[in-house]
């Protein structure tokens, strides 16, 4: 049984360009593979909501890519062995979509509510410019604090289903070790998130379907980001396109 609090991280660990040549370098030679199983998991988590069904496909993506990390064969079937962890993933998934569902659905009733008594109140009155600059000051602030909860939210959340995957941890355990090794690494997470949607901009101007292009090495980075800050927990006969981590974590 793993003991949750041996579990150690490195600080300060994630390098944001070498996770995605790293990532690129793990699956090229299976591109076409990672890119179907990415599609079909993403399509098949999203037919039910809360990510019930989600999280088992992050967790079988996230199985592919660290058993091929290690040098073992990958196949397509991979993506199912996710529902081997379906309990947790669920745990993990209510976790993530919960709280920021609980900020964005506030949001949108503070803005319709702040709307409709701005145009209530300017009825037959004389239009106040001022009261119309205040008020679309406070929803750009609101939407600004909204955008950053749920980036905080979405880092803190990374390494919650590798975890789950690499450690066998429990859902909430691996959501709260996630948010403490995320947020330790925040800056560097914030950086590889940007250089991916950067890459999936790119796929979005050469081509609408370029984006999906994108993902399966943008996934592949997250996991070369887990290892660089937990390490493999079974490294095996891993890959050298990714220098492991050192021997002691702090």
């Amino acid at each position: 049984m793993t003991n949750y609090s041996q579990i150690t991280f490195q600080r300060n660990a994630v390098e944001p360009v070498a996770c995605l040549k790293a990532g690129y370098e793990l699956i090229k030679d299976q591109y076409w593979l990672f890119l179907g199983m990415t599609i079909v998991g993403l399509l098949i988590g999203s037919m039910v909501p809360l990510g019930i069904l989600l999280g088992p496909m992050m967790c079988g993506l996230y199985l592919s890519y660290f058993k091929r990390r290690r040098g073992e064969p990958v196949e397509f079937g991979l993506l199912f062995k996710g529902f081997d962890y379906f309990g947790p993933s669920v745990v993990a998934s209510i976790l993530h979509i919960v709280p920021i569902m609980a900020i964005i659905i506030p949001a949108y009733f503070l803005f319709y509510i702040g709307f409709f008594v701005t145009m209530v109140a300017s009825q037959g009155n004389e239009p106040n410019p001022g009261a119309s600059i205040i008020f679309a000051l406070l929803i750009v602030l609101m939407y600004v604090v909204v955008i950053l909860l749920v980036i905080i939210i979405s880092i803190g959340f990374m390494f919650a289903y590798p975890l789950i995957v690499d450690r066998g941890l429990p859902g909430f355990e691996a959501v709260k070790l996630s948010f403490r090794a995320a947020l330790s690494n925040f800056w560097r997470l914030l950086g590889l998130s940007l250089l991916s949607a950067l890459l999936g901009m790119v796929g979005i101007l050469l081509c609408i379907v370029g984006v999906y292009l994108v993902m399966p090495i943008s996934y592949a980075a997250l996991a070369m980001a887990y290892e660089q800050v937990f390490g493999l927990a079974n490294p095996g006969d891993v890959q050298t396109n990714l220098p492991p981590p050192p021997p002691n974590f702090t």
